[in-house]
């Protein structure tokens, strides 16, 4: 046996147990629910028939998908805005030579690392309509006359959802700022002064073009991840009211365990991958293209 095949033989034997951890964790699920997308199955006793493409007819034609994809879409994008929005303010913020910098950076952190029972349950006490702190502080400033449902309520409840998840996860976006701001030359900035540009027209001319490939992976991985997210919505809201948080995680979990149709929630799931493999490749087109 040659050198050359020797080492590759090794390097087939350490890489081999990534490949079976990866085949077990995604590849096998994933072919699973592909599988399982076909049939009718009643959850308890796995058992069920063949239906084909019916699934994916009845879905299509049923006004619950598309509702929950609008309701999914509008979490994604507001949660998302503000995400971005606060997390490079803050990130600029941060940046500066400001007083106990090295603290307040800890401390941005929180939010991100907090469990998010933890999270829910403190906001839903800061929420609630009869006791929350939220509502007693706009009454004592007389911004409102009588209480606000804020979570039993449209549009209240899908704000307040939002307002939630964007403070879980704007610190990711901090992170990922900050660090690429660290690395921005300082003579960008010099030169700019020179010409005399003000702190707007730096940020747009310098700032801005400097963080446009992180803020397109942060835009991607953070569209991915609110896209699926299932247990702050759920904690929170529990899809309600009438529905009007539900968004397609939810449809999973609610066809799954409560209805017990898994054929139908593996469906739901497979349609959610189709809608971001085809987004995924939209983006990942156009950041090439604008990269050009």
């Amino acid at each position: 046996m040659t050198l050359e095949k020797r080492y590759s033989l090794i390097g087939m034997a350490l890489i081999a147990p990534t490949v079976l951890i990866l085949t077990a964790v995604i590849v096998y699920p994933l072919v699973s629910a592909i599988y399982l997308s076909f049939f009718s199955i009643y959850t308890p006793t796995l058992k069920g028939s063949w239906v084909g493409l019916g699934n994916y007819a009845a879905i299509l034609s049923g006004k619950y998908f598309w509702f929950a994809l609008w309701t999914t879409v509008l979490w994604t994008a507001g949660t998302l805005f503000l995400q971005i929005l606060f997390g490079v303010g803050m990130a600029m913020l941060l940046n500066q030579n400001i007083l106990f910098r090295s603290l307040a950076r800890s401390l941005v952190l929180f939010p991100y690392f907090i469990s998010t029972v933890v999270a829910v349950l403190v906001w839903r006490w800061l929420f609630n309509d009869l006791y929350g702190i939220l509502n007693h502080l706009l009454l004592m400033m007389g911004i409102i006359d009588m209480p606000v449902d804020w979570l039993g309520k449209m549009p209240n409840s899908m704000l307040s959802v939002i307002t939630v998840g964007a403070w879980k996860f704007f610190p990711f976006v901090v992170i990922a700022v900050l660090a690429r701001l660290q690395t921005i030359p300082e003579h960008l900035y010099e030169a700019a002064k020179i010409d005399g540009a003000g702190a707007i027209s730096r940020f747009f001319d310098v700032t801005l073009p400097q963080l446009r490939d992180v803020l397109s992976i942060v835009i991607l991985l953070r569209i991915i991840w609110d896209f699926k997210e299932f247990d702050l919505i759920y904690l929170l809201t529990g899809g309600g009211p009438v529905d009007n948080t539900r968004t397609l995680p939810l449809i999973v979990y609610q066809q799954a365990f409560s209805l017990n149709q898994m054929g139908m929630a593996a469906t739901y799931a497979v349609a959610m991958m189709i809608l971001m493999l085809v987004f995924m490749l939209i983006y990942l087109f156009q950041a090439r293209k604008g990269a050009q």
